[in-house]
């Protein structure tokens, strides 16, 4: 019997490609396009989070169609119910027998734009799709596609009919990206050169299973004790630091130890360093921490979460 012909492993080279292709879309934020590529390979969610008109919801259309999978965009609003994103099961008079019809959630990408918007019984029915890999349905459990990445957006300044994310739920998104506007350079040639859709000229670079591929390799990345040590000190700091209520869960350390993987195979090796950590413990720990009574809610919306991190950076020792 013949060998089976094995599919051969996708160059490296493709991430730089898909990194290209999204700075097409989002000018001037490589940081941010190279994170949401770190989530991706993460198997993680991405929650992008900024004032409006700064690429948002441009980001993680561009980061969907990157890739030749499925792609929904959802609007959230205060009246969409869980049946809205989850589907609903209907009776069929012609067969005599009730079918679930797939909602919106059964695709690859699913980009919840301005999910705050919606109410915590909507939001919530995200959880086991977003965890679990698959949404359980009148006691029958659909199994979700591969790949599978919720991408979604919320405004952080206007509070006028929203719901704030809880934090069982913020702990589901693997990174929380905050945009930012533009520099001078990257807005001016934005002005010159207007798109109104700028992630419709996004052309896939990568399939399916090149993503799946990739996914699988980021656990082969190297993490020494030493790099280890270093993730658990910060994870310990944040759970006694006197300006926080809310330490680092174990998945918030799961999270990191991972992103860093991803991080390390995004920028061509096959070993973490003590770098990787420290640029991904904001973006994967600030929306997981909870600031105490002590610190002004203006403290908060100026980033105390992100300060406090940077103070605990500073304690921990750094492996060499």
């Amino acid at each position: 019997m013949r060998d089976a012909v094995q599919r051969p492993p996708a160059p490296l080279s493709r991430l730089s490609d898909l990194e290209a292709a999204l700075g097409q879309a989002i000018r001037g934020k490589a940081e941010v396009v190279r994170l949401s590529i770190v989530c991706l390979l993460a198997r993680g969610h991405l929650l992008i989070e900024d004032v409006p008109g700064v690429g948002k919801t441009t980001l993680g259309h561009a980061l969907a169609r990157s890739v030749a999978c499925e792609f929904h965009r959802l609007q959230f609003t205060s009246d969409m119910l869980p049946s809205d994103v989850l589907g609903v099961t209907i009776y069929n008079a012609q067969t005599r027998e009730f079918e679930f019809k797939r909602g919106p959630i059964f695709t690859n990408f699913l980009l919840a734009d301005e999910i705050n918007r919606a109410t915590p019984k909507t939001q919530s029915a995200l959880l086991e799709a977003m965890n679990e890999r698959q949404v359980t349905i009148d006691g029958r459990s659909h199994p979700m596609a591969r790949p599978f990445m919720v991408i979604a957006t919320q405004n952080p300044v206007e509070h006028h009919g929203t719901y704030p994310l809880p934090e069982s739920q913020l702990d589901r998104f693997l990174l929380r990206l905050q945009i930012g506007y533009p520099d001078a350079a990257s807005e001016r040639e934005i002005l010159r050169n207007p798109s109104p859709q700028p992630a419709a000229s996004v052309q896939p670079v990568l399939s399916p299973e090149d993503v799946i591929e990739f996914q699988d390799q980021v656990d082969s990345v190297r993490v020494d004790d030493a790099i280890m040590d270093y993730i658990m000190a910060i994870v310990a700091k944040t759970r006694n630091h006197d300006s926080l209520a809310l330490g680092v869960s174990p998945r918030g350390a799961q999270s990191l130890y991972r992103c860093s993987q991803a991080l390390a195979l995004v920028e061509g090796r096959d070993y973490v360093t003590p770098h990787d950590v420290k640029r991904l413990v904001k973006p994967v720990f600030a929306h997981r921490v909870v600031v105490n009574a002590r610190v002004s809610f203006a403290q908060r919306f100026t980033g105390a979460a992100e300060q406090v991190l940077d103070e605990i950076l500073t304690q921990v020792e750094v492996p060499v």
